[in-house]
């Protein structure tokens, strides 16, 4: 589900699409780089061909993660698949953090026997032309990864920009190495691009198990949820409180549950409406929430609430 105001290329720019560029896109930068290196010699270029193959891997993990979150719930998975885009977040960290550790003992070998770089301005414009294409597909994954709140497709958008800085890091160091003659440069790019992308990768690693430790959704959104519930609230003089909020959020999907304290007065019928109309208000808000609300009487406790209050 989409927010109304999503500009409409964006709707149609979903991430099983978007996922599907980018595994294309990840061919062709491995042709254009692999040729790049092929032409120079660069160590540099090499590390950067290698990030592409991590590239290709992640991007086609990811669209079968995305695929699988899309899945309806069933018997065995009452709560839908929506978790399935954080294993494509963790599973392209680990990807990303196995490609520094090689570019970085690939870098070690190079920098203590040096060689000379040959045919730099072929190379750079290929290094160049990939970067471009790189860039531009992550500027349209970020967005569509905000539109859709796809998990996997913002790890793979944020793992193109980490090969869009190495492609620039590389090009930089190679134009310095021909600018002084110190080839020791290239290797030693390398190693400055392999520990860019570590941290990228270990970013990404963590937050993939934040997520799948149920990670509550972001402020910005239980800002708004608590906003609203202090409309309804006013709305009723008082007469409704609410208390116990709790968020999840899975992939897309985003879970809040609290519970509703309505006079003891209300018959069910008006207590059970006014819960249904701050429910679609909610759900309405903020797409692809879930909204569970418990009604209770004002100034009841629950068992759960009573055995929480004893725990030191």
């Amino acid at each position: 589900m989409t927010h109304p105001f999503v500009p409409s290329l964006l709707v149609w720019l979903t991430p099983q699409r978007l996922l599907r560029a980018s595994v294309g896109v990840a061919l062709l930068t491995i042709a254009l780089k692999t040729l790049a290196w092929w032409l120079t010699g660069s160590i540099g270029l090499l590390s950067d061909a290698l990030e592409s193959f991590v590239n290709l891997a992640g991007a086609m993990f990811a669209l079968a993660m995305v695929t699988i979150a899309q899945r309806p719930a069933d018997a065995e998975h009452p709560y839908g698949h929506y978790k399935a885009e954080y294993f494509s977040s963790g599973f392209e960290g680990i990807l990303i953090v196995g490609a520094s550790v090689a570019i970085f003992w690939a870098s070690g070998l190079r920098l203590l026997q040096p060689q000379p770089l040959q045919q730099l301005d072929w190379g750079l414009a290929l290094s160049l032309a990939s970067t471009g294409l790189n860039g531009l597909l992550a500027w349209a994954m970020f967005r569509s990864a905000r539109a859709h709140r796809s998990v996997a497709l913002e790890g793979d958008a944020r793992h193109l920009v980490t090969d869009v800085w190495t492609s620039i890091g590389v090009v930089v160091g190679l134009l310095a190495a021909r600018a002084t003659g110190w080839l020791w440069l290239d290797p030693l790019v390398a190693m400055g691009v392999a520990l860019n992308i570590l941290k990228e990768g270990g970013a990404l690693v963590w937050r993939a198990a934040q997520g799948l430790m149920d990670e509550a959704v972001e402020q910005a959104l239980l800002e708004l949820i608590g906003a609203t519930l202090e409309r309804h609230s006013q709305a009723s003089a008082g007469a409704v409180r609410f208390d116990n909020l709790t968020s999840r959020r899975a992939g897309a999907r985003s879970y809040v549950q609290l519970h509703m304290h309505v006079p003891a007065q209300w018959t069910l019928g008006r207590a059970a409406a006014a819960r249904e109309a701050l429910e679609a208000e909610l759900m309405g808000t903020i797409p692809g929430l879930y909204a569970t609300i418990e009604l209770l009487p004002t100034g009841a406790v629950t068992v759960f609430e009573q055995t929480q209050e004893k725990t030191p």
